[in-house]
C-alpha cells in the first residue's frame, strides 16, 4: 500500500481530493504514508483519528498533504456542517487532500476527486493475525488487497489511473 501511495503521488497536484474507503486495517493510512513520502512532505503521516485533520507541508516545493480522518464525522445529523467546520476548502486548491472514511461525507468539496476503495481479503484468502495499518512496514504477500480507483470530474476525465500507475 505504501508503494501504491508513492506511485500515486506522482500523478497528483495541488487541488486534488482523494476519498479513501475500506474497512479497519485495509491500508488507508499506510497508503497515505506512501503519498506523503512521494510528495516529499514534512512529518510522520499517522492516523489523524483524534485530531481529525493534519497538514503536512511540502519539503520540496510541491503541494502540502492535508490528511483527514472523517470516521467520527456524522455523529450528528449535520455532516455537511461538521465538514464545513474543518475548513478544508481553505487549502483545497493548493493542497493534496486525502480523506479517510470520507465516502458520502466530502464529495461536495470538489467535483474533481479520486475515490480509492481498498478491499482486504476475507475468509480463506485472509492473512492470519490481522493487525492495523501502522503495524507493519510492508504489506505481506499473504495479506492481499484489491484497490479500485475511480476518477470523477473534468480533472480525471480520460485519465486511466490504473494504467498510469503501472507505467515505469
Amino acid at each position: 500500500m505504501r508503494d501504491l501511495g508513492r506511485r500515486l503521488a506522482g500523478l497528483l497536484r495541488g487541488g486534488d481530493l482523494l476519498v479513501l474507503s475500506g474497512g479497519l486495517g485495509a491500508g488507508k493510512t499506510t497508503m497515505t504514508q506512501g503519498l506523503g513520502a512521494g510528495l516529499g512532505v514534512r512529518g510522520a503521516v499517522t492516523s489523524p483519528t483524534f485530531v481529525i485533520a493534519r497538514v503536512h507541508p511540502s519539503l520540496v516545493g510541491g503541494p502540502a498533504l492535508v490528511h483527514v480522518d472523517a470516521y467520527r464525522l456524522g455523529a450528528t445529523s449535520d455532516v455537511a456542517g461538521e465538514v464545513d467546520d474543518l475548513d478544508l476548502d481553505a487549502s483545497l486548491d493548493e493542497s493534496v487532500t486525502v480523506v479517510e472514511w470520507g465516502e458520502g461525507k466530502v464529495e461536495d468539496l470538489n467535483e474533481d476527486r479520486l475515490t480509492v476503495v481498498i478491499e482486504r481479503a476475507e475468509g480463506e484468502d485472509a492473512a492470519d493475525g490481522g493487525g492495523t495499518d501502522a503495524d507493519a512496514d510492508v504489506d505481506p504477500p499473504s495479506d492481499p488487497r484489491t484497490v479500485i480507483l475511480r476518477g470523477h470530474g473534468p480533472r480525471w476525465a480520460g485519465v486511466d489511473v490504473a494504467e498510469a500507475l503501472t507505467r515505469d
